[in-house]
């Protein structure tokens, strides 16, 4: 069987991380076994159609990596991929139910005939699941008596105004794109019974079901557009790397049988299954997230960090083609998580004034004999000729001999002086990146400033 599988979401807003997961876990599924990903837009609900938001979702997607292999903009054979563009394919099916005798009119809707028997869907992550749909029934609320009645169980499929519901067209439309396997959020798994139905009156195989886990908040509650990691153009902004939220994603309810936690795209094609989805919810972790984006800038080649991080420093004023740059990324990826925190960690080399922080400038403003301090590393390093990384660690040792003090001693007071706080990349790499003259006079006007 040649595996199919889609991605199918509402244009009612932005991408959140839970449809994007779902969106990895289709891709990866039909990657993995030489398949095909469809992407189709439910926009049936014109009441909730958002153009901006589609557009946002696209460009989630695509800035994932996460490129369909039939869809919008793409085309395909089996088009066209947005429902409301697909009124005639439902048309003709809802006239097959009419035939068989599977429908009837209520009230000007059209309604389908569940049938009073049980119905087991066979899920490949949550197990078997029974239900009757008749006698199950199906809730209403009622304004008189201000409380639930039972209501008619058979299912709306075609509302009074002529739109059709979601079950419907879901329905057609994975026979229609032949799709082989559904994976999607848990929270769908009671609406597939009645999909089961509808695909056994038209004749035809249901699709394989995987309902993966839901994706919460650390609390356990459920992840909301406002909590921090919900929306994908989030990462986009605050300097994620695709590949790393995808990594994360992938781990939000799977994992491999080896326990490895960092991945490349390939070895998630390579080693992503059914099998591997867990049945448990999975809970957010933003610090987790922001730890596998490290991992991965760590492992970017220069040219490839260069390109990524180079929107970033130009943002901060700091010039993408200054030959300081490969360097400061090299210093900087060591302590950050993100593109985005990047250009502060280095930003002292590359500006004139620097900012100092209180704290920092009181600890070692009170350590006794700072001033003699300050004076000797600001005399040795004035001699020191060819500025480099050696010369300039020779110098701050030889300014501790000759106070009869530690080399450990002078590196806080340099540091502070220096880059403006006790935290930071290297202190002799930067030193050297920032040149001679800056460092001299900052370590000058430094030890005036808490003099006075």
């Amino acid at each position: 069987m040649s595996v199919r599988t889609r991605f199918a979401p509402s244009p009612t807003g932005f991408l959140h991380i839970g449809g994007a997961r779902t969106a990895l876990y289709n891709w990866l599924y039909a990657r993995h076994h030489g398949g095909a990903f469809v992407l189709r837009v439910e926009d049936t609900d014109s009441a909730r159609h958002h153009e901006e938001g589609l557009g946002k979702i696209l460009d989630g997607l695509r800035w994932l990596g996460l490129e369909w292999d039939e869809g919008p903009a793409t085309g395909g054979e089996f088009g066209p991929y947005y429902q409301s563009e697909r009124r005639a394919i439902y048309d003709r099916y809802l006239a097959k139910l009419q035939e068989g005798g599977h429908v009837y009119e209520d009230e000007g809707a059209i309604r389908f005939r569940v049938p009073d028997r049980d119905i087991t869907v066979v899920d490949r992550v949550c197990g078997e699941v029974t239900v009757n749909l008749h006698q199950q029934g199906s809730k209403r609320w009622d304004a008189e008596k201000k409380e639930e009645v039972e209501a008619n169980p058979d299912l709306v499929i075609r509302r009074p105004d002529g739109s059709y519901i979601f079950h419907f067209v879901n329905v057609v439309d994975d026979i229609e794109m032949q799709i082989s396997h559904v994976i999607r959020g848990e929270d769908h798994l009671s609406n597939t019974p009645k999909h089961l139905a509808l695909f056994e009156v038209f004749g035809v195989e249901a699709p394989v079901y995987a309902h993966i886990p839901l994706n919460l908040n650390k609390d356990g509650s459920k992840m909301s557009k406002r909590d921090q990691g919900a929306l994908i153009h989030e990462y986009v902004e605050n300097g994620f790397l695709p590949e790393a939220v995808n990594n994360y994603m992938a781990l939000l309810g799977w994992s491999s049988k080896d326990d490895q936690e960092i991945f490349s795209m390939t070895e998630l094609i390579e080693k992503f299954d059914i099998d591997g989805i867990n049945r448990a919810n999975s809970k957010f972790d933003y610090e987790k997230c922001l730890w596998v984006n490290g991992e991965h800038l760590r492992q970017l080649g220069p040219d490839v960090l260069a390109k990524n991080a180079a929107p970033f420093f130009e943002k901060a004023g700091i010039d993408p083609g200054d030959p300081r740059l490969g360097t400061a990324l090299g210093l900087a990826r060591e302590r950050a998580q993100r593109l985005s925190e990047m250009p502060d960690l280095v930003k002292t080399a590359f500006f004139d004034e620097i900012e100092y922080d209180p704290e920092a400038v009181a600890k070692v403003a009170g350590r006794e004999g700072i001033g003699e301090v300050l004076s000797a590393l600001k005399a040795a390093l004035e001699g020191v000729g060819d500025w480099c990384e050696d010369a300039v660690k020779t110098a701050i040792h030889q300014a501790a001999d000759d106070l009869g003090q530690k080399m450990g001693a002078f590196m806080l007071p340099c540091r502070v002086a220096t880059m403006g706080g006790t935290t930071g990349p290297d202190l002799v790499p930067m030193m050297v990146m920032t040149g001679k003259e800056r460092v001299i006079k900052r370590i000058g006007d430094f030890a005036e400033k808490i003099a006075s």
